[in-house]
């Protein structure tokens, strides 16, 4: 099943994220915000955890998908910052393309798996990505 899953689109098969790990510690601190989320999204997530917040890519990055951030003990999405920054259909999508790239600089990164309820997520403790989707979404 798991060669089929890879073909059709499911999750890869990614090692478990050490208990350890300063990753760990990250969602351990949203892990509140993390199930309300996993418990109301039911596309595959992507985690990018940092220091009290955390990027959340939902979907299949880079070609479709959405974003949402974990800060402040709430979720924001994507949609909640066009809105709040009165952003034009272009500057949106100028935005997505953007986090796109930021996605495919990561490619390489180390990926881990973790539950989250009864939700298996994807963990990309990533330094690079965390910072350049930061600097994308707090210079819009």
């Amino acid at each position: 099943m798991g060669m089929l899953d890879k073909w059709f689109g499911g999750m890869k098969d990614y090692p478990p994220l050490a208990a350890d790990s300063q990753a760990r510690h990250y969602l351990d601190e949203i892990s509140h915000e993390l199930e309300g989320l996993a418990g109301d999204v039911k596309d595959p997530l992507e985690v990018v955890p940092s220091d009290h917040e955390a990027f959340v890519f939902i979907g299949k990055p880079p070609k479709r998908f959405g974003l949402a951030w974990i800060h402040d003990g709430k979720v924001s999405s994507f949609q909640s910052l066009i809105q709040e920054r009165q952003l034009s259909a272009e500057k949106s999508d100028r935005l997505l393309e953007e986090l796109r790239g930021a996605y495919q600089h990561a490619l390489d990164a180390p990926r881990y798996s973790a539950t989250v309820g009864d939700r298996k997520i994807t963990i990309t403790p990533s330094l690079k990505l965390e910072q350049e989707v930061h600097e994308i979404i707090h210079h819009t």
